[in-house]
């Protein structure tokens, strides 16, 4: 493998070839050169391109034009090769929350042809400490008030750590103070498309998180798929989306997409749903991008704000239901774009736009990737049956030297876990989590068809459904609600809900159990965390 990585740590741990899944570059929007650096394709090109004045990002008291951002990662750059030593194949964490400084420090790491690993400002010293192992971090770049968890975390680690602001303004933070003495312009390592840019971390709801390794082509990629094929992005675009960066839904939205169109986007350093629905008020963004469980939230708000401003609603994250779908259509007369993707393929590649979208349907394959549906021998099944969704493109699969890697990957396609059927017209239609598929009483059941059915009750806000263990049945049909603001908890409302369930879908599939909560546990993503709660039921 010809690299220009000087440290060898991530090249020497990638899956052999025999364990890769097939990529496709079948399009002309996927023909790269061989030698490429994605961090000078995305702010550099943007400047040789003339966008230099254009506005590339906002943020709360402030923006950065292109030329802004473009002299703050070249001095970025400068410092880590000066001052840090960082040589190509360096691993380099960044600690922060959405902000000017963390894009400026993500395009500088891919500029010196080191390996950027994101992670979620949220996550506490056990959870840091994985990745700073499993990553083997030779430098943590940690937003000045996020320093305590780190510093825990790197007792009899190796690495050092230096920390920076949020805005690039403060006059005490490592980094901002060494670029004060350096030059706007850098000369970027001339890396092959090849060589890995980024670990992205899986998000453990399986299990220990997975590190997946993404190449430079790959950043591109992503670029030239979902929001050209879908979004149809334009140079006027604003994106606003609601996850960090840590996660490449987010990294897309926020960072990617508009730069490679030279559009702008909205970074909030965290956001409820409220706060979001503030934002898109405020900035008049073009581009939303946020999670099922947000448009659930800011719907009965939505229908009396003026937001005809926003052409495409996006959600990603989770399988997005069709009552929240049809909640929120009513509510602002304009739909929302599903997509399906995964950390492994780094963003969506299922999703069609809303002219050929069906309510309920995950979408067709984005021009570039191919799929279908297969069962346990990774043969193709007949339209209409559900399978496991398998997906080969531009993008795949390639874990860090992980034994899951021969889960994921499967005679060359890439098994994303996702249960689907496809129909004759080539849309896709989830069902559930492969681990998420309860088996009860010889029965095969979607808990996310429940979930769906629940979310029609009108005294329901949230739900989770698990198989829950049963000496009788092997599993059974486990709810957990979370009800409206003006519904009361009680056993006559859970037997109301239940005739309501066994109405609206065969009655084999109702919640035999439920049970009330506040909230759903989630991760910092949003995604409910299941498991959690197969594990409770397990235990108990």
């Amino acid at each position: 493998m010809q690299t220009a990585h000087l440290d060898r740590f991530v090249i020497d741990r990638l899956p052999v070839a025999e364990m890769l899944p097939e990529f496709r570059f079948d399009r002309p929007e996927f023909q790269y050169p061989r030698r490429m650096n994605a961090g000078a394709e995305l702010i550099d090109r943007a400047i040789a391109a003339g966008w230099g004045s254009r506005t590339a990002i906002v943020f709360p008291g402030g923006g950065w034009n292109y030329n802004e951002l473009a002299r703050a990662s070249s001095r970025a750059a400068a410092v880590l090769v000066e001052d840090y030593g960082l040589r190509p194949g360096a691993r380099v964490l960044l600690r922060g929350q959405n902000g000017p400084m963390l894009c400026a420090l993500w395009l500088a790491i891919l500029k010196i042809g080191a390996i950027a690993v994101v992670t979620m400002p949220l996550l506490r010293s056990r959870e840091i400490a994985l990745i700073l192992g499993k990553a083997s971090v030779d430098l943590s770049l940690c937003e000045e008030n996020l320093l305590d968890e780190l510093i825990v975390a790197m007792e009899g680690k190796g690495g050092g750590t230096a920390t920076y602001s949020r805005d690039g303004r403060s006059s005490g933070a490592d980094i901002e103070r060494q670029m004060k003495q350096k030059p706007d312009h850098f000369t970027v390592i001339g890396t092959w498309s090849t060589d890995p840019a980024l670990l992205a971390f899986t998000s453990g709801t399986t299990g220990d998180p997975k590190a997946t390794v993404h190449f430079h082509r790959d950043v591109l990629a992503i670029a030239n798929a979902f929001p050209r094929s879908i979004l149809q992005t334009r140079a006027d675009d604003l994106f606003l989306c609601s996850a960090p960066m840590a996660f490449t839904f987010g990294l897309g939205g926020h960072l990617v997409f508009p730069l490679r169109y030279g559009a702008a986007s909205v970074l909030l350093p965290g956001c409820t749903p409220d706060e979001l629905l503030d934002a898109m008020v405020e900035y008049r963004p073009t581009v939303l991008m946020t999670a099922p469980t947000a448009y659930r939230v800011m719907t009965r708000r939505a229908a009396r704000e003026n937001l005809l401003h926003i052409r495409h609603y996006v959600s990603a994250g989770e399988h997005l239901p069709a009552p929240t779908l049809g909640d929120w259509e009513a509510a602002t007369g304009q739909g929302i774009i599903n997509g399906l993707g995964s950390t492994e393929m780094l963003h969506i590649f299922l999703s069609s736009p809303l002219s050929e979208a069906r309510p309920g349907g995950t979408g067709k394959v984005i021009p570039g990737y191919v799929a279908t549906v297969v069962d346990e021998d990774c043969h193709p099944v007949r339209p209409g049956e559900i399978g496991r969704l398998a997906v080969k493109g531009p993008t795949g699969c390639r874990y860090l030297d992980d034994p899951r890697q021969a889960n994921y990957v499967n005679r060359g396609w890439n098994i994303t876990g996702d249960a689907c059927q496809v129909d004759e017209d080539g849309c896709f239609w989830f069902h559930s989590r492969t681990d998420d598929m309860i088996v009860s009483a010889g029965y095969n059941i979607s808990g996310f068809e429940v979930e769906e059915a629940l979310l029609r009750h009108p005294a329901v806000q949230e739900c989770a459904v698990i198989g829950a263990p049963d000496a009788a049945r092997g599993h059974i049909v486990k709810a957990f609600l979370v009800l409206k603001p003006d519904a009361a908890a009680s056993p006559e409302l859970a037997r109301e809900i239940q005739d309501f369930v066994k109405h609206d879908i065969a009655p084999f599939k109702y919640p035999r159990a439920i049970e009330y909560l506040d909230s759903l546990p989630r991760n910092p993503s949003g995604k409910v965390q299941r498991f959690l709660l197969r594990q409770r039921e397990t235990a108990a």
